[in-house]
């Protein structure tokens, strides 16, 4: 297999040398909400590797906050992976079935000298934590015994303390340049009713002592979780080396999946079901799988999507119109074809005998009845025609699909002056559509007729969000789409009255459609548009639109083991300030490793300039127009303020699409940071006046309502405020 991912290289290279004689691999769900399509690459990921390798997979439920999970979770969590085509067989387990075996590895550490009873409160424990450049500073409870410790924690164990009182910490170090090993919590109290164990437990364990434990008790061979959790990897390590289980896996991250016009975080999905800004955690809308489903995307389309994305080791964004165009892949080979019109006009055939129906035949065998009165889509006639338009104009002819050449003879309006009807003729000699030799016919426009249409309720679905990064500016519900869903009447041929519940039809030149498996009667279709039949926010993007981040090209490494040279390469890229993880991809990709030595020479700070090249100069028309000069510009110009990160990736783009420089895309497109403190100050006093109730509630407690109000002040300076200047001078006037 020449194209293998580097999870998959890892595999090869355990299964060669006998570390391992069997892939066991793991999804681990949280069964507090809907999964979504990001969870499907992890899906596929795992269920996929464990077929191709001929060894199993384990549905593992993360149930370990009784306040957040329900088995409606667990439930639908189980419909989502079986309706995406995978089946675990007899391996589903829970978490909550190893508590006492984890208790039992708590006690373990305990014992060790390697875990305490701590009393601090949650703020307490984040003020002693340190920061990136100073040491944490050590809890009392390091003071403790074994033999108090173990006391305590039977004790919290009994149900002595109250939520909150006391936690378990590993004992690692305060010191530790990874925060994450600052003596991390494994054990809270919390007196809550659990979903499978009821009220046998008041302390539960935390998800990084949870997962690593569980995966080891499992015996998984390959633990594959998403880039966010690389920096638990030394905890998960330490962890099972310490606690002693039988078995001893290991983490490996790849890149999750990042979507354009779309949020992946399950917090705010919660937050768009909460609020009513969607129907349910199913609204076609939503790109949870349930949503997903509702709308009609095939599982086919998402499992074909997320294998062309790929597994790789490097962030990136994957342009939405991938996915689409998956969608429409699989239903243009599918979905049998309707005509059917949502904005009729009215047509009279002049010369065609009243009464007489002639039973046309569509591309499948279906009748379509023709007779003197028909309805077409208003769109496609224009009284005062622009030179290129392509369908019916006065004195002109169309095609009518699968009809007759029709001619536009005479046109009546309403006291208004608004068309009404068309007065038409026909060629006879024309049945079927087709136009004689040397013939010029504009076009060809579908039709229904008018006596014999049924009514159907078409909803058209459309993206939930206005831009590509819905959450640039901090507040993602103000780039909610408001014309995301219209629902249309529609007037359809009766052939469609047919349709079963659940299934998929094309609307000819309107799009695919799904029969809503809830809503649809029988007579009564109600149809979801699933994608249009082709895209249509390319073009209604302005010219000074910026194009989306495409998938890495081969220039970018998929991650497999290090040659001797590229080993050597790496060590050195490190002594620089290089991660392990961006030396190894650097390493192994020429393209990327000239760009960056490039921009260093040019004076960008090493780090930095690995950052963007790694996870921003992904494709081959990036390599040929962005040089290290250019992209060192860009870098100073976000470091000196000139503009943000955020509004550095679309500057970045820009000088793809157009081979500017920086400084030209920046005055070209007016993107420059407004780092006035007088212009920044007064539009925080005009958001503070404006959303006072949202002030008010802020200063009675309610401290959350800060990110509102930074993105409220964000957005009147049109996303262009310095972050740092805007919260400053936020947290200054509401203090």
């Amino acid at each position: 297999m020449s194209n293998k991912n580097f999870i998959q290289t890892i595999i090869d290279d355990d299964l060669a040398a006998g570390r391992h004689t069997k892939v066991t691999t793991r999804f681990p769900p949280e069964p507090n909400g809907y999964l979504h399509i990001g969870h499907a690459k992890s899906i596929c990921l795992n269920f996929g590797l464990a077929t191709e390798y001929k060894g199993v997979v384990h549905l593992r439920f993360d149930d370990t906050n009784p306040t957040t999970e329900d088995t409606e979770f667990v439930d639908a969590i189980q419909h989502d992976i079986k309706w995406l085509g995978f089946d675990w067989g007899d391996n589903r387990f829970f978490t909550s079935d190893y508590f006492e075996q984890l208790y039992q590895f708590a006690v373990v550490l305990i014992k060790k000298g390697l875990a305490y009873v701590c009393d601090q409160t949650l703020e307490e424990m984040r003020e002693c934590r340190g920061t990136v450049n100073q040491a944490g500073t050590c809890s009392p409870g390091t003071e403790r015994t074994v033999e108090e410790n173990l006391d305590l924690f039977a004790r919290m164990r009994a149900g002595e303390f109250k939520d909150g009182e006391r936690t378990l910490r590993a004992r690692i170090d305060m010191a530790n340049a990874n925060m994450k090993m600052r003596d991390p919590a494994l054990y809270r109290i919390r007196h809550a009713h659990h979903h499978r164990t009821g009220n046998d437990w008041c302390i539960y364990p935390m998800y990084d002592f949870a997962h690593c434990l569980s995966d080891a008790i499992e015996a998984i061979s390959h633990s594959i979780c998403t880039l966010e959790f690389q920096n638990n990897r030394e905890l998960y390590d330490w962890l099972v080396l310490h606690a002693e289980p039988v078995a001893i896996p290991h983490q490996y991250e790849f890149a999750r999946l990042n979507i354009t016009y779309t949020i992946l975080s399950k917090r705010k999905l919660l937050l768009l079901v909460k609020n009513n800004h969607v129907s349910g955690w199913d609204d076609p809308r939503m790109p949870t799988l349930a949503g997903l489903r509702r709308r009609g995307v095939p599982a086919q389309a998402i499992r074909e999507f997320v294998t062309e994305v790929g597994v790789a080791k490097a962030n990136s964004v994957v342009d939405v119109l991938r996915l689409e165009n998956s969608i429409r892949n699989i239903l243009n080979e599918t979905a049998p074809r309707y005509m059917a019109v949502l904005n009729p006009l009215s047509i009279t055939i002049t010369d065609w005998k009243k009464g007489t129906v002639d039973m046309l035949t569509g591309s499948d065998g279906r009748q379509l009845p023709f007779d003197s009165e028909l309805l077409i889509e208003r769109d496609d006639f224009m009284e005062n025609a622009s030179p290129g338009f392509k369908r019916l104009i006065p004195g002109g002819e169309v095609r009518l699909r699968h009809g007759y050449v029709l001619r536009c003879d005479k046109v009546e309006h309403d006291a208004s002056g608004n068309v009404i009807r068309l007065l038409c003729s026909h060629d006879p000699e024309t049945r079927g559509g087709n136009a004689p030799v040397g013939r010029k016919v504009r076009g060809t426009i579908h039709w229904v007729s008018a006596a014999h249409a049924i009514p159907v309720v078409t909803r058209l679905y459309d993206r939930l969000f206005l831009s590509e990064e819905p959450d640039a500016a901090g507040d993602f519900l103000s780039d909610l789409n408001p014309n995301s869903l219209q629902t249309v009447s529609a007037m359809a041929e009766p052939a469609l009255d047919q349709i079963a519940s659940a299934s998929w039809c094309q609307l000819e030149r309107v799009g695919y459609f799904f029969s809503d498996p809830l809503d649809s009667k029988p007579g009564t279709p109600v149809l979801n548009r699933v994608v249009a039949l082709r895209d249509s926010w390319t073009k209604k993007k302005p010219t000074t639109h910026i194009a989306p981040v495409k998938t890495p090209t081969t220039h970018i490494a998929k991650g497999r083991l290090l040659t001797q040279t590229e080993a050597a390469s790496a060590g050195a890229l490190q002594t620089r300030g290089i991660g392990k993880e961006q030396s190894e991809v650097l390493s192994q990709a020429p393209l990327s490793l000239s760009l960056f030595e490039a921009t260093v020479n040019a004076g960008a700070p090493a780090s930095t300039a690995a950052n963007w090249v790694i996870n921003h100069i992904t494709t081959d028309a990036a390599h040929a127009q962005i040089t290290g000069v250019k992209l060192a510009e860009l870098i100073n110009c976000i470091d000196t303020a000139v503009i943000s990160n955020t509004i550095g990736r679309r500057v970045l783009l820009n000088m793809i699409t157009t081979g500017r420089a920086a400084k030209a895309v920046i005055a070209a497109e007016g993107l420059q940071q407004q780092n006035d403190n007088a212009v920044i100050a007064d539009a925080v006093q005009g958001v503070l006046e404006k959303h006072s109730d949202e002030v008010a509630r802020y200063q009675a407690g309610e401290k959350k309502l800060i990110g509102f109000l930074i993105g409220a002040t964000m957005r009147t300076l049109a996303g262009k405020g310095n972050p740092g200047l805007v919260r400053e001078m936020l947290m200054k006037a509401l203090n």
